[in-house]
Order: C-alpha cells, then sequence, then structure tokens
C-alpha cells in the first residue's frame, strides 16, 4: 500500500497524556511484524487501551493490505468491550493504514477521533510499542509452524495479558480487573 494525495496526515492530540484513568477515552494502534518457522512472516494489529493497557481488539493478517487495520476497527466496535464517549479518540503513527480515507472514514462513521504521533517519534506511542515487546518476549512465535498455531499462540496471549498478567504501574492488577477499578471509582 502506498500513499496517495487523498492521506492525511493529522495533529498529535495526545501529546503522551496516556493514563488519563479513563478506560474508553485514549486507544492506541499499531501494526508489528511477527517471523515464525521457515521464515513465514504475519501482521499484528491491535487496538489497546490507554488508561488500562488492555488490548481491546487485535487482528492478525498474511499481508500488510488495509484490511488489517479497517477490520481491527469493526473487532472493536464488535467486541462491546466499551463505550464510545463524544472525547474518545485514536492514536497511531502516521503510517500509511492510518492515513489512508478508507481508514479514517471508518473512524468518522463510528464518532471515533483520530490523533497521529509525530513523525519518525516512536516515544509518541510507546504504550503500544512497549505492550509489542512484552508480546515478542513473552510469546513463542518462533516455534510455531503455521498461521494457524500463530494465530493460537496470539490468542493464548491476549487473554494471558488481559486477564492474568498483572502490571506495576495498574498496582500490580491486570488490564482488565484495573478497568473494572477505574470503573467502580468513577
Amino acid at each position: 500500500m502506498k500513499a496517495t494525495k487523498e492521506h492525511s496526515i493529522l495533529p498529535n492530540l495526545l501529546n503522551r497524556e496516556f493514563k488519563q484513568e479513563v478506560p474508553g477515552k485514549v486507544l492506541l494502534t499499531d501494526i508489528t511484524y511477527l517471523f515464525y518457522k521457515n521464515g513465514h512472516k504475519a501482521y499484528l494489529s491491535t487496538v489497546l487501551d490507554a488508561s488500562t493497557n488492555e488490548v481491546l481488539a487485535y487482528n492478525l493478517s498474511k499481508s500488510l493490505k488495509i484490511d488489517i487495520v479497517t477490520d481491527t476497527i469493526e473487532k472493536l466496535i464488535s467486541s462491546n468491550k466499551f463505550l464510545i464517549s463524544s472525547d474518545t479518540f485514536i492514536h497511531s503513527d502516521q503510517g500509511v493504514h492510518y492515513t489512508s480515507p478508507i481508514f479514517q472514514k471508518i473512524l468518522k462513521n463510528y464518532s471515533i477521533g483520530q490523533s497521529m504521533s509525530r513523525r519518525g517519534n516512536c516515544w509518541d506511542n510507546a504504550p503500544q510499542e512497549s505492550f509489542f515487546g512484552h508480546f515478542k518476549d513473552e510469546t513463542n512465535i518462533k516455534n510455531c509452524n503455521t498461521f494457524e498455531e500463530l494465530l493460537k499462540e496470539v490468542s493464548n496471549y491476549m487473554d494471558y495479558y488481559n486477564n492474568y498478567r498483572g502490571q506495576w504501574n495498574l498496582k500490580k492488577m491486570t488490564p482488565v480487573k484495573y478497568r473494572n477499578h477505574l470503573l467502580s471509582t468513577a
């Protein structure tokens, strides 16, 4: 996929203010490469809640076509894991998928705002990058022989990460427990 004149770069609304203590307000997204057995490559797109670190949606694909991100948003909406509020927005890098008019139209249709990191600045999306680092350190993706095995490994990790992996910056709670904690104190 290549950027065209129709692609739009949007301002950075987040300014690294990740922890706003409001679940579903600030969402982070990105794509990472996954290399598994015999030189096979897949791509993982995720949407993370910045306040809770919860993975709200993900999509594993053999292709980097626009569907990888649009399908991730559709999974996010259909999951019912959060309520879209008038100030909900999703933050990404300036990659071709996120500047695409197709992606931007889907967000607009769901009344989700959009924010982008400054060009070439991974710190502007640091929690998302950190998640991918933990994911790659804590999984055995290199031992997966098939795409189906990789999908199972990814699915198992997402469940583990959201429901069983406590985090220091979440008062040692899991992302799901921390979300419930924030909602109960709101």
